[in-house]
């Protein structure tokens, strides 16, 4: 068999450490002559007492810290640069992303953006950042995005609409996987970033474009351990090993799609956070049935591969095995708790239309999926998902 050419790129250097945020200080120390750090988060892992500690141990190693707390989900654009002003005030040289996928693709653009000369809007799209940037390290703090290890930023550009930076540049230097920061994350929460991570894999390997085997193997090995423990991780928050299996499964479902890009899940998430601001896991979680069932057909073989790797009983042809796949995700999300329906979060079904139209605009990732999906198509998976 022969393989088709392709690229792979991901992070130079990541380390898993059980509590390992406690001497993050010392890691950076080791790798960075940058003394001057800006540490993005938000406001809730200010109040919740998660970042005193980590910015007392910067600062015992040498490191003056300068916390940016306003990063919200959904960042809107005024949000970042709010962060570069603060960070360019302070001459800072390194970049520390703490949090959810928010903080981290927050993270990512502060470090380019505090150098560059370029405006925020030239960046938009694929490979449009030039020059370099300053240091950057990333810790999450959620089992979902897998941020930390991707080349990809997402911010809300107008009242609605979201849009991507994707660039090199966007790969951190450094990332820290301590799954001691996720103990604290509710099960709802636990839920929603866990289906997401498992949508990344799963879109990562039915990706139209860019599907290749090393994709391939980390899609495999992150959904085997996202579906072995979502369920654990939410009925029980401090379950270590489970806890940690998540937050590995999720940077490798990251790893997976940054180099073989998501699809039409992702496509009808974006305005669902966008019109009603349902966080994007949950987004994706509430989108993944009724595009799973939508792509079955075309999917089938690739689906039923995706059935041995979460273990799933049965035999029979791809078809049938693709079905016994989308129906064991099916059973997955309802035990884990998250909401299944857009009624459930609010959702108005007069909107379902202006969320089809909306989701068009999302070429980028619908150039990916297995299947054509029309706005037609796009106002008929809202509908279902209603």
């Amino acid at each position: 068999m022969t393989i088709n050419s392709f690229e792979f790129r991901t992070v130079p250097a990541i380390q898993v450490e059980w509590s390992g945020a406690q001497h993050l200080g010392q890691r950076l120390a080791e790798r960075f002559a940058a003394r001057r750090a800006c540490l993005v988060t938000d406001a809730g892992l200010v109040k919740a007492g998660l970042i005193a500690p980590i910015a007392a141990d910067l600062q015992a190693a040498g490191f003056t810290v300068t916390i940016f707390d306003a990063v919200v989900a959904d960042p809107p654009e005024a949000v970042l640069m709010d962060a570069v002003a603060q960070a360019k005030a302070a001459a800072c040289d390194i970049v520390v992303g703490l949090g959810g996928g928010s903080s981290l693709d927050v993270a990512k653009l502060v470090a380019v953006l505090t150098v560059s000369d370029q405006p925020l809007s030239a960046l938009y799209g694929i490979g449009n950042v030039k020059g370099s940037r300053l240091p950057l390290a990333l810790v999450p703090t959620t089992a979902g995005t897998g941020s930390e290890v991707t080349n990809i930023s997402i911010l809300t550009t107008g009242e609605t609409t979201k849009m991507g930076v994707v660039s090199p540049q966007l790969y951190a230097d450094y990332v820290l996987l301590d799954g001691e920061l996720t103990v604290g994350l509710p099960a709802i929460h636990t839920a929603a970033t866990g289906i997401d991570a498992m949508v990344h894999a799963i879109e990562a390997y039915t990706s139209r474009h860019k599907k290749n085997p090393l994709s391939d193997a980390l899609a495999r090995e992150a959904l085997r351990l996202l579906g072995a423990n979502l369920v654990a991780a939410c009925r029980d928050g401090s379950d270590r090993a489970a806890r940690e299996a998540m937050l590995l499964g999720a940077m490798l479902a990251g790893q997976a799609f940054a180099n073989s890009p998501v699809a039409a899940v992702h496509a009808l998430a974006y305005p669902l956070g966008g019109h009603y601001h349902i966080p994007h896991g949950l987004s994706n979680a509430l989108m993944l049935g009724p595009v799973l069932r939508f792509n079955a057909a075309a999917a089938a073989p690739l689906y039923a591969e995706l059935a041995d790797v979460l273990g799933v009983p049965g035999t029979g042809d791809a078809s049938t095995r693709a079905d016994a796949f989308v129906s064991a995700m099916q059973r997955l999300m309802d035990e884990s708790g998250a909401p299944r329906r857009l009624r459930d979060v609010g959702v108005t079904q007069d909107s379902l239309p202006l969320l089809a139209s909306d989701a068009m605009k999302q070429t980028r990732l619908l150039v990916n999926n297995p299947v054509e999906v029309t706005e037609a198509d796009a106002l008929k998976l809202y509908t279902e998902a209603f």
